[in-house]
């Protein structure tokens, strides 16, 4: 059997989801493909071994730093609220040098990206991080590309993604490397992810944009927004709905929401049309008129803007056949003291 060698480096205060999140990924992989004769050797190594506490107290049980001998598959560096001590152990820092360079790739997730860069390891590479410590990470490492649009980013052989939760996309995109797009998919659908997202997709989501205004006659608004996306949705009769002036409502919208209505349509019109090119077969123009864009360029301009790329390039990229020949979707510190 051959098992690609996963080491995940760990410290105190690492942040437990930037480590079982792509783990359990990896371990996903192990038992949803048992006896096919591939798989992830999953090890956790760290310079405060053998029991290292994470953020929310979880213990992690990990061998030392220079235990770890060997050529590595796969090396993963989480971030956490622990990470402001991390970059400070200079041990750990050239450790994790070292230990890159006898990696076929380095991956970070979060905050992790810092003790890639604290080893000089992304100097005249692109890389990302929490979108909230973009700004101070491109101070820091002036030597790096920092790109704070993506959930994550591929350069050579580092990959580094954003906020906590995707380092669990980070992880699907390094199994779809190993074995193809559809047991990445499948795996997705397995952890019950909504879908596999794609590197260049925003760190800000259409999904967290949509969770619902406290105050009833908004919160009304959004839900009928969601069950008209494909009539036209002005501002004047959004705002009838909600028993509001236009100009009450657009204010009160903003607030509650965080975006003006405008934008937000639009999101949820975007939001629609990833579902439909997942799920169906409709041409492109159809996908446009069913989610409400007036033409198919407008449609074209708005999905590229927000997606980063195409419509036809992103239904190639996640949707999937099932055998029935059905469609399936798979589914606060500064950084003075640097978090996840």
């Amino acid at each position: 059997m051959i098992q690609r060698r996963v080491v995940v480096v760990v410290y105190s205060g690492v942040q437990a989801l930037d480590v079982t999140g792509p783990v359990e990924v990896f371990d996903t992989v192990n038992r949803r493909l048992a006896g096919q004769g591939v798989g992830y050797r999953i090890e956790y190594v760290s310079a405060d071994a053998p029991l290292v506490r994470t953020s929310v107290g979880l213990v992690v049980q990990a061998a030392p730093l220079e235990e770890a001998v060997g050529p590595i598959d796969t090396l993963v560096v989480p971030g956490g609220w622990g990470l402001r001590e991390a970059l400070g152990d200079r041990r750990l820092v050239s450790w994790i040098g070292e230990a890159a360079a006898r990696s076929r790739r380095v991956a970070s997730v979060c905050g992790g990206a810092f003790l890639l860069a604290e080893a000089g390891l992304l100097d005249g590479r692109r890389a990302t991080t929490h979108w909230a410590y973009c700004e101070q990470f491109a101070h820091r490492y002036p030597r790096v590309t920092v790109d704070s649009g993506p959930i994550f980013v591929w350069d050579g052989r580092y990959v580094t993604s954003a906020g906590v939760s995707t380092g669990i996309d980070m992880a699907l995109a390094l199994v779809e490397a190993d074995h193809g797009a559809g047991v990445a998919l499948e795996m997705a659908r397995y952890l019950v992810l909504f879908f596999k997202r794609h590197g260049g997709q925003s760190q800000f989501s259409a999904v967290l944009e949509a969770q619902l205004a406290d105050r009833l006659p908004i919160r009304a608004a959004q839900e009928w927004i969601l069950d008209h996306l494909e009539k036209p949705l002005p501002v004047a009769e959004l705002a009838r709905r909600a028993n509001m002036s236009p100009r009450n409502f657009a204010r009160v919208f903003r607030r509650e929401v965080g975006t003006t209505p405008g934008q937000y349509v639009e999101r949820m019109r975007i939001a629609r049309a990833r579902e439909l090119l997942e799920t169906t077969e409709l041409p492109i123009s159809h996908v446009a008129r069913r989610c409400g864009f007036p033409a198919v360029e407008t449609f074209l301009r708005s999905f590229g803007r927000t997606m980063g790329l195409a419509p036809g390039e992103y239904r190639q990229r996640f949707q999937v056949l099932s055998p029935a020949g059905l469609i399936v979707a798979p589914g606060r510190d500064d950084f003075a003291e640097v978090g996840s």
